[in-house]
């Protein structure tokens, strides 16, 4: 995974030599609507959607029509889950993460800005989270998620794929659509019947300088 990592980072910093223009750079925040798509043998749940956020920086390096975006976001994901097996416990699972997404992106000219089109790889590490659950009898448990390789950590790299949508202004002011479909198996004790990989549909605002 680390070499995935740098993977990406590798062709973005290559990209960026055939953009001769001044890179502009953004910030950007807003709503993440997580989830996850999950499988296995031995559990059944009807999963739900947690809100969470995302804030970070990111580059616009752009040649004609064409730009390439670099970014380093703080980005929550995660998901919310009622057991189907013991009729009333439930769990909250917010997973935090640094992810590096790399999308190539196109531009369509209008009166007041751009509409913008975008696609790219993005790896991700994790580096906080919380897990909460209640049983259905009024008793509650909250603990921290540890990242890792152990049967009770979630892994700490994920990787996938970044699409993002949106109009950019005149004046720097942008309003996008992102979908994050992760294609990594962030679960460690599956035994290998299943997986649980994240997706997260977000709102967001910004601005470039």
């Amino acid at each position: 995974m680390k070499k995935l990592l740098l993977s990406i980072l590798f062709v973005a910093v290559v990209s960026m030599g055939a953009f001769a223009q001044i890179p502009k750079f953004g910030i950007k925040g807003g709503v993440n609507f997580a989830n996850v798509t999950a499988s296995s043998g031995s559990v059944s749940a009807s999963l739900g959607t947690l809100t969470t956020y995302s804030v970070g920086v990111f580059a616009d390096l752009k040649a004609g029509a064409i730009s390439i975006q670099p970014g380093l976001f703080y980005t929550g994901k995660g998901f919310k889950a009622t057991s189907d097996n013991s009729g009333d416990g439930s769990a909250e699972y917010n997973l935090h993460y640094l992810q590096v997404p790399v999308n190539f992106v196109y531009h369509v000219p209008i009166v007041v800005g751009n509409i913008y089109l975008g696609a790219g790889p993005f790896a991700a590490i994790g580096i906080s989270g919380k897990a909460k659950g209640d049983d259905g009898n009024g008793t509650t448990i909250s603990q921290d998620v540890t990242f890792g390789d152990g049967a009770d950590e979630i892994k700490k790299m994920e990787y996938g794929l970044q699409g993002i949508a949106g109009l950019q202004l005149k004046g720097g002011f942008l309003v996008g659509l992102s979908y994050d479909l992760g294609l990594s198996n962030i679960g460690n004790n599956l035994d290998g019947e299943g997986s649980i990989k994240n997706k997260v549909f977000g709102v967001s605002v910004g601005f470039t300088f």
